[in-house]
């Protein structure tokens, strides 16, 4: 007899329970066991907070010297550890140290933002969008959307070209010439029928970009939507990320560029200038 509260006929267990638990175990058939092995090595040279021996952490992690000697010659071979070779112990490396700054920095480059992006959410009731630069990629660390229908495809984590996004070409022009042209020499992505894949003709709206401190796409990365983009400079003048406004094309006009445009250029500085806070002694 079924039960009225997701119960298996067969066995009586909660059928949510049950799916959980087959997910869960279907998860674990794709668990690296060895890459949990090597974590766990880094996790526990992290906590010591000293330099370690080969000995100690087989000891403590109770793994084989054998094992936990290839993990540590592997994550010394990437930086994630540093190998004090003359007393042969092992230590957190640059390689970790990098990544946990950048986490941070990522991070704090979030808190900053969403207060100001929220504050423009609410003023246009358009999707506003943060991201910054990633080999050569636009990556969208942060997005507030739109209540209103026809949003954006972008999510969190999203990579798109920057050559096809008003994001990108924010950034783009304020990279340095040679980064610039790393990136335009490069094999250009056509993500619609109006992307632009000539470099000059980028660079020439890159140098307009430059000269108004905004840029603007209209259905260039996706089909149906327009952006207008503002990159965010750092004390010198480095684009460290961009903030963008995107709408439908339908809800596009002139009125609304001069409007987001302003206010895009206001919040740039504004998180420009608590980031900037930050870093002062």
């Amino acid at each position: 007899m079924s039960g009225g509260k997701g119960y298996n006929d067969m066995d009586g267990i909660p059928a949510r329970r049950r799916e959980r638990s087959t997910s869960s175990q279907a998860a674990s058939g794709y668990i690296v066991g060895p890459v949990i092995k090597a974590l766990k090595v880094l996790e526990y040279i992290g906590a010591s907070g000293r330099d370690v021996t080969l000995t100690e952490v087989a000891n403590a992690l109770d793994i084989p010297k054998t094992t936990v000697f290839r993990y540590l010659q592997t994550l010394s071979a990437t930086a994630f550890l540093h190998h004090d070779i003359p007393n042969d112990r092992y230590g957190i490396g640059h390689g970790f140290r990098s990544l946990a700054r950048t986490d941070r920095s990522l991070q704090r480059l979030r808190e900053i933002a969403m207060p100001i992006m929220r504050n423009l959410n609410r003023s246009f009731n358009e999707t506003i969008n943060l991201a910054i630069e990633d080999k050569g990629q636009i990556v969208y660390i942060e997005i507030v959307e739109s209540t209103r229908a026809l949003r954006m495809q972008a999510h969190v984590g999203t990579r798109d070209p920057l050559h096809t996004t008003a994001l990108g070409k924010a950034i783009l022009a304020h990279l340095d010439e040679p980064d610039r042209e790393r990136i335009l020499t490069h094999s250009l992505a056509e993500r619609t029928y109006r992307s632009v894949m000539d470099a000059d003709a980028i660079r020439r709206q890159l140098k307009e970009v430059h000269k108004r401190g905004y840029a603007i796409e209209i259905g260039e990365n996706e089909d149906v939507c327009m952006c207008i983009g503002v990159s965010i400079l750092d004390d010198l003048n480095f684009p460290i990320a961009a903030i963008s406004l995107s709408a439908p094309i339908q809800r596009y006009s002139l009125e609304l560029v001069d409007l987001a445009t302003a206010a895009l250029k206001q919040s740039s500085k504004e998180i420009a200038a608590k980031l900037q806070f930050d870093r002062m002694p």
